[in-house]
């Protein structure tokens, strides 16, 4: 037996109803769609969110929020996780954490003060917190900033 031999139990399937098909079928005349009116006719019915004339829920509540498309969003990362996941490099470059996926390719990446740095250790990115350049220098190491 393979698996395309496989199949449900005929009573476990459920019939699919044939509409419009005499009156011998149960679902014939009308089609299971009533007398007249907008929803019996084809192409009839109304559009979603519509509520019969009266003011739409969306339009009845108020805008909030301003979303700028000119926004740089950066994904972060902490000192103290960057240092833990490349323990024993002396240098972690954005290529690096592509690849290990610390974060998404192709992403800007900006390095956060939590965590300890306890060895000199150069670290590239698009930006830095004020905390995390200190951490670095402070150990002795580098923090190099590269354009998005």
């Amino acid at each position: 037996m393979r698996l395309h031999e496989l199949y449900a139990f005929p009573e476990e399937y459920k019939q699919r109803r044939r509409i419009g098909r005499g009156s011998g079928s149960g679902w014939g005349k009308t089609a299971a769609r009533g007398h007249n009116g907008q929803n019996s006719r084809s192409g009839g019915g109304v559009r979603p969110g519509f509520e019969g004339g009266q003011m739409p829920l969306a339009r009845r509540l108020p805008k909030r929020g301003f979303k700028n498309p000119f926004r740089d969003e950066y994904e972060t990362v902490n000192v103290g996780r960057l240092l833990a996941m490349f323990e024993g490099k002396d240098e972690i470059t954005l290529l690096d954490m592509y690849e290990r996926g610390v974060v998404k390719n192709g992403s800007a990446v900006k390095v956060l003060g939590t965590g300890d740095v306890a060895k000199a250790v150069t670290i590239e990115a698009h930006r830095f917190s004020a905390s995390a350049a200190e951490k670095i220098a402070k150990a002795g190491g580098n923090a190099k900033a590269v354009e998005a």
